[in-house]
């Protein structure tokens, strides 16, 4: 197994990642109050990270015109308990998605209306609301549910992988 570790981690101050917090804040709809933590920047596995208090909570995404969009990781999901870009999906899709597989439009119950297609979203069980995944959406928030076949998220980011299991300390 390869070595897999951040790397270029430095220390940021909070003016200078003013944007990419209003950027977030905008997407999610939630002050993430960053001023107040101690903040990080890093590099993952080709993925550039912001670490809030030595836990990556933002990670750099690349959409398909080649612009970034910054989006909580899921244990930044965790941290701002977000209720914005949501896909909810019912239990007989969780084995997969821990796999890493892409949301297919079968095992989705729900999904955030304001959702359009290639927009990064996270994907939480019904039951608990609890994130499972991060993704991009190929699909808009209401064609998901009404989709009974295909893909609905492309899948990014999940419990179990690599950046989840990250010992950033």
């Amino acid at each position: 197994m390869a070595d897999k570790r951040l790397r270029r981690r430095t220390p940021l101050r909070f003016k200078q990642i003013r944007k990419i917090s209003d950027q977030v804040e905008g997407l999610v709809g939630r002050p993430l109050n960053l001023s107040e933590c101690f903040l990080e920047e890093a590099h993952f596995e080709g993925v550039d990270l912001i670490l809030t208090d030595r836990t990556p909570c933002l990670m750099c995404l690349q959409n398909r015109d080649g612009g970034n969009v910054w989006f909580p990781t899921l244990r930044g999901l965790l941290k701002w308990s977000l209720e914005r870009h949501y896909v909810e999906v019912d239990h007989g899709a969780i084995p997969f998605l821990m796999n890493g597989a892409n949301c297919m439009a079968a095992g989705i119950q729900n999904s955030d209306p304001d959702i359009e297609s290639d927009m990064p979203v996270w994907i939480r069980d019904e039951v608990h609301g609890r994130p499972l995944a991060v993704g991009w959406s190929l699909m808009t928030g209401e064609e998901m549910l009404q989709a009974g076949k295909g893909k609905g998220v492309r899948t990014i980011h999940w419990v179990g992988d690599d950046l989840w299991n990250l010992d950033s300390s």
